[in-house]
């Protein structure tokens, strides 16, 4: 595998505010009605549902022998009914009763379906016979059993508060929600959003007060054409009456553009940190809900705030969560959320007039989907690109982020900053920390420069795997790499060989490192040629050496594959095809390629003749690899009998082992990148 690190992948490489204004403290006379119903739906719910103990209905005879045996409390008798109480609950019918109805002759099968299942109950009614017994009033009296004349209550009032229980507390914690809302922010469903705090913004406020949290431009390095775009956003912010005393008026927005990592939210916590001013940081996806009109809602209630505290900044990231394009058709509540946001952002925005002491600062990564209201002179006025740091940059942004970290001697920081083109401020800040991780487990009191190495190799191909190799297929990892490596040496304009490893790490059996010499923005033919020449040279060594071929050539396939066809197809170095467009361009902030959408814009003629220049290219620069190995193929042995030794060289050890000099410059090449 070869790793090529460059700094631009070559080739291919309304309401006024968000809170409902509520008269008075009691819910309206609509929201009574409701709770009326809400009781009476609880009721029968709770009546039909859980309708609690019922009473046992008894034989007239099995009534008799529970007064008989003094088990009967109370009873109420209307007509010829009797309701009354039990000492100890019955269960009717008993065991006993139903086996005697199951004894022969056996019950059929309906009769058993109509034998009532047995029912444990303390209350109980039964009807009197149609002789009725003059005596019972006696024999009731002489077993002391209670006559009552009014109904006998079944779980008394405290049942009966249980049963509204539910609807109760529905109803308290509706009136507390109402009462919360007098206070809280609009919108949702009902304007009942400000109740659970939908409607509030989620912005995190960072006030510069706390000297431990401020943050100001000497914790930002690298990127200095932006921050000397937005040095007079800080003057304005100062001292507004210097701009405004001539007509003037600031910036209301800015949009700052760059890849992931450059450094775009601490930019803009850097300009509050030195206007001295409030700053509000929320990201884009916070502000759209489920709900319709949250988002909104949360747009009113941030430039609410940062009003009350101006002069303030407000932040927005990744803005185009919420600022894409509008299709003008409505394709469900998300999208209609994300547009009611995006025009309250519109609206807020057309609101100031300049003397406020707002600004809007918002990031993204793909500008091309914003929508063109957001871009217009009066909202975001100014655009900032930030870029990936130079070898300059990063030295600087290395020196900021090892200023509390103690370095051993022989750490070099310029050369590590020339090892890492195309890192962002994030990826070194990310180096740095692996690399303090790494010397904590290896009980060093200080980085070394083997530190940063080791946890530039963890990054770019990921942690070492512990594989058992047979000593030939370690043999064959080595010239695989080192045919890489001669090439890098041989081939004029190719990239300086910057290490060779041929440890297992993630997915890749070994690596060779190339570094150039100083970023690069424009590529010439040759360059290009001479990389897709050093990518195929580890298949090239193996046939070579071996005569056959192995998988391990996969990524270097690819990537050739991938400079050949963007060669043909988007930079015109084809006679045979032309200077003519056949693929997208690359997002320049994310490095990937959109598609043309639809069917291809060329013809099936024209789909061939590029595959056959791509093969083309590709075929003579594996014939120059195979050549250049065989005039070379002492170098190459030396090569890997010390690899099979160290397994791992630096540029200094390869070029003693080789005895080879560095690759030529190619004739005409430029010292100085281009712009």
């Amino acid at each position: 595998m070869i790793v090529r690190m460059n700094a631009n992948k070559p080739p291919a490489p309304g309401q006024t505010g968000n809170r409902a204004t509520l008269a008075g403290s009691m819910p309206p006379r609509r929201s009574l009605g409701l709770f009326a119903l809400l009781l009476l739906a609880n009721y029968l719910v709770m009546r039909f549902l859980f309708p609690g103990e019922q009473p046992v209905t008894v034989p007239y005879t099995e009534f008799r022998q529970q007064v008989a045996a003094g088990n009967v409390i109370a009873l109420y008798s209307r007509g010829t009914t009797i309701e009354g109480r039990f000492r100890a609950a019955v269960t009717w019918p008993t065991p006993e009763q139903i086996k005697e109805a199951g004894n022969p002759p056996r019950p059929t099968a309906l009769e058993r379906r109509l034998l009532p299942p047995p029912k444990t109950s303390d209350s109980f009614t039964t009807e009197l016979p149609a002789f009725f017994d003059r005596d019972l009033e006696n024999f009731l009296i002489q077993h002391k059993v209670e006559i009552s004349a009014v109904p006998i209550q079944q779980g008394g009032v405290l049942q009966s508060l249980l049963s509204f229980a539910p609807a109760l507390l529905l109803i308290a914690f509706y009136v507390w929600m109402y009462r919360r809302a007098q206070g809280g922010g609009g919108g949702g469903i009902g304007g009942m959003g400000g109740v659970f705090g939908l409607g509030r913004s989620k912005a995190k406020r960072y006030d510069n007060a706390d000297p431990a949290n401020r943050i100001t431009f000497e914790d930002v390095a690298g990127i200095d054409e932006a921050e000397a775009e937005l040095v007079e956003i800080v003057d304005f912010l100062k001292a507004p009456a210097k701009y405004t005393r001539l007509g003037g008026t600031a910036p209301k927005g800015v949009l700052l553009i760059g890849s992931p990592g450059t450094g775009k939210t601490l930019l803009a916590r850097a300009v509050a940190g030195e206007a001295g001013v409030p700053f509000f940081s929320m990201s884009a996806a916070e502000f759209v809900e489920m709900i319709v009109g949250v988002g909104a809602a949360r747009v009113r209630d941030l430039f609410k705030q940062a009003r009350e505290s101006a002069p303030a900044i407000i932040f927005i990231d990744e803005i185009d969560a919420i600022g894409r394009a509008r299709s003008g058709v409505m394709m469900g509540g998300g999208n209609s959320e994300q547009e009611q946001t995006l025009q309250q952002i519109l609206t807020e925005m057309d609101g100031f007039t300049g003397r406020e002491g707002i600004i809007v600062l918002a990031a993204t990564n793909t500008p091309d989907v914003l929508d063109r209201a957001l871009l217009r002179p009066g909202r975001f006025d100014r655009r900032v690109v930030v870029n990936l740091p130079d070898k300059a940059g990063r030295h600087a942004i290395l020196r900021v982020h090892v200023r509390k970290t103690p370095l051993g001697p022989d750490v070099q920081l310029e050369e590590l900053a020339q090892a890492t083109p195309g890192f962002s401020g994030a990826d070194l800040k990310n180096l740095v920390n692996e690399a303090a991780l790494l010397a904590a487990r290896r009980d060093e009191a200080a980085l070394s420069h083997k530190d940063f190495l080791d946890a530039l190799e963890k990054i770019v191909l990921g942690p070492e795997r512990p594989l058992l190799l047979t000593a030939e297929d370690r043999e064959r990892i080595a010239y695989h790499e080192g045919g890489h490596v001669i090439l890098g040496l041989v081939v004029a304009g190719a990239d300086p060989v910057h290490r060779v490893s041929i440890v297992p790490r993630g997915q890749a059996l070994g690596v060779t490192y190339q570094r150039p010499q100083t970023d690069r923005y424009n590529y010439p033919e040759a360059y290009l040629r001479a990389r897709i020449v050093g990518m195929l040279g580890g298949r090239a060594a193996e046939e070579v050496v071996y005569g056959t071929r192995t998988t391990g050539a996969e990524n270097d396939i690819e990537q050739a594959t991938q400079l050949a066809r963007n060669m043909v197809t988007r930079w015109g170095m084809s006679d045979a095809v032309g200077m003519v467009q056949l693929a997208p361009k690359e997002n320049r902030f994310l490095g990937s390629a959109g598609g043309f959408g639809g069917d291809k814009p060329f013809s099936e003629q024209t789909a061939a003749l590029v595959d056959a220049e791509v093969q083309r290219i590709i075929h003579g620069c594996h014939d120059d690899a195979k050549r250049l190995l065989r005039e070379h193929r002492s170098a190459l042995d030396a090569l890997v009998s010390a690899l099979l030794k160290t397994e791992t060289l630096s540029e200094q050890e390869i070029l003693q082992a080789t005895g080879l000099p560095p690759a030529p410059q190619l004739e005409g090449a430029p010292t100085r990148p281009h712009t």
